[in-house]
């Protein structure tokens, strides 16, 4: 893996949290294959298919506290690849989009309804330009 990509993947993250005032909190980034994330969703959400990104929160959204730890984001990279390829913007900007997509979640957003999905689509393209 390359040092300077995950410095830059760090960096969009801590800049997109601080913007949506997540600042003083942490995330963990899992950079993983389709087989480990495979295993997770048919673990914790009964679904056995490879996705392209997970997210585990260690609280309740809509709890009164917040952790300092807001929870784990999960990533496949070769997921991440075949769309970013296919987009046309390749690997890393897939990636740093599905790090904004599972930072929405653990903030306590979902994407039920065509509004809640535009709220994902602004963070996800919000990643891209920082």
């Amino acid at each position: 893996m390359d040092p300077e990509r995950l410095a830059e993947l760090e960096a969009k993250l801590e800049a997109l949290m601080e913007e949506l005032g997540a600042g003083d909190r942490a995330v963990t980034v899992v950079l993983t294959g389709d087989e480990r994330i495979q295993a997770l969703k048919r673990e914790h959400w009964g679904e056995d298919a490879a996705t392209d990104v997970l997210s585990f929160p260690t609280y309740e959204p809509g709890d009164p506290f917040m952790p300092p730890h807001l929870g784990d984001i999960v990533i496949s990279l070769e997921t991440a690849r075949r769309q970013g390829e296919a987009a046309g913007h390749g690997l890393w900007p897939e990636v740093w989009s599905l790090a904004a997509h599972g930072l929405w979640h653990l903030l306590g957003h979902d994407h039920t309804t065509e509004e809640e999905w535009r709220g994902f689509q602004r963070v996800q393209e919000r990643i891209r330009e920082i």
